[in-house]
């Protein structure tokens, strides 16, 4: 009898802050664990795109400049060779939106106790709290101190 029993699948929520950083981290040492692949998804989102008008940008301009700065960041936090073992997306929209997206069928999810906005004194930040609440997986919460 033979089954197909892909490899675990670890999704990462990556944001820039030192948190998303931590979690980075955290998701490639349980990828290596459980021999697993890494997926990080950084989501970008234009300021007022979804208010009463949307702005005058080019959104291509936008969407490669996240690009070159997630793949600067993941060299940063992982080391050349390191980053070459993690698929990375970019995906425009709403941060809890794309991450629960792009969790489905995933193993773990994977985020940061606190993004980049938000209050200081919060314990949890509004992604971790929403996707804690909202995936069809297990999500880790990993928080900015950790290593």
């Amino acid at each position: 009898m033979s089954t197909n029993v892909s490899e675990p699948r670890v999704v990462v929520g990556v944001d820039g802050s030192s948190s998303s950083f931590a979690a980075l981290r955290w998701a490639v040492r349980y990828a290596g664990l459980v021999g697993g692949t890494v997926e990080a998804v950084a989501v970008w989102e234009l300021p007022g795109l979804y208010g009463w008008s949307a702005p005058a940008v080019d959104i291509d301009i936008d969407e490669e400049e996240a690009r070159d700065r997630m793949l600067q960041e993941l060299t940063e936090v992982l080391g050349a060779e390191a980053t070459g073992s993690v698929r990375s997306r970019v995906v425009h929209g709403n941060a809890p939106d794309v991450l629960l997206r792009a969790a489905e069928g995933a193993d773990v999810l994977v985020v940061g106790s606190r993004g980049r906005g938000g209050f200081a004194r919060a314990l949890l930040g509004s992604v971790s709290q929403h996707v804690s609440q909202h995936a069809v997986c297990p999500v880790v919460i990993v928080p900015s101190g950790q290593r």
